[in-house]
């Protein structure tokens, strides 16, 4: 007897081939590059504002967000209620992450995540992160909604043992954080300025190395020595900065569902 048929003998039920699912995509980067932009493409996008920064952009978006309670209630309508969105955009993770400290602060009766001794600030917080992207998931599961994920970038000092230390671009987030975030996702895209370099020669033997270009933007879909970056979708190492075209090496029209609610609603 197969493995696969005594697995079905005790009722587990065996699933192949690849399945089409809605993605979890984390898209971080510098400053004005049009990190919102690029998700309000998304189909059916919705934004959870916490930065109140989305006046300029044709979408549709939460009230500003200043609490974890309005975040519970923003979470709530996606689960209960009667909608037609297909995406759901956290702008920003890094801004969230502040209301995360308030409320772990507010608990404990401090003034700042800061006054907790030994870290455990960052480790409540850890469990509020938890909790949240647990809650992403059943809005992405059960509502078949695409969750994306916006997020500042941040140079941080690599030190390897025995390499010299360099510098990497990742996401502005405490490392736990980071790293759960990251690891929850199925893509962490970096999204930068094409740069180009020029060396001229001053004279003298003296030569210096000018930064050309700034104005092309591109997407880093795999880890580099320049920045984080993971996908799953066996893509390109860059890609343009447009939705379409991180869309196209998605399998399956799994941004295309229309929910209305009437048969998965969450209770509340």
């Amino acid at each position: 007897m197969t493995i696969h048929s005594q697995l079905e003998n005790v009722g587990m039920k065996i699933l192949t081939g690849k399945k089409a699912v809605p993605r979890r995509c984390l898209l971080y980067g510098v400053h004005g590059i049009g990190k919102s932009s690029w998700a309000a493409q998304a189909p059916g996008a919705v934004f959870f504002d916490f930065e109140d920064g989305l006046n300029d952009i044709d979408c549709s978006r939460t009230e500003h967000l200043l609490s974890m309670e309005m975040v519970d209630e923003a979470c709530r309508f996606l689960e209960t209620e009667s909608h037609q969105f297909q995406t759901l955009v956290i702008d920003s993770a890094d801004w969230l992450e502040r209301r995360i400290w308030d409320l772990v602060a507010e608990r404990g009766n401090k003034k700042s995540i800061e006054d907790f001794e030994y870290s455990k600030g960052y480790k409540l917080a850890g469990a509020v992160w938890q909790k949240f992207l647990k809650r992403l998931d059943w809005i992405r599961t059960e509502r078949q909604m695409t969750v994306v994920i916006l997020a500042h970038s941040q140079i941080e000092k690599q030190t390897p043992p025995g390499t010299e230390s360099y510098d990497r671009y990742s996401p502005a987030l405490h490392k736990t954080a980071s790293a759960m975030v990251q690891e929850w996702c199925d893509e962490v895209f970096f999204a930068q300025f094409r740069t180009y370099t020029k060396t001229e020669d001053e004279g003298f033997g003296k030569k210096r190395t000018i930064a050309l270009g700034g104005t092309d933007r591109i997407v880093r879909t795999q880890e580099s020595a320049t920045a984080l970056a993971k996908n799953r979708l066996a893509m390109p190492a860059e890609i343009e900065f447009s939705w379409a075209a991180y869309a196209q090496h998605i399998s399956g029209n799994i941004s295309g569902v229309v929910v209305d609610g009437s048969s998965k609603k969450k209770e509340a």
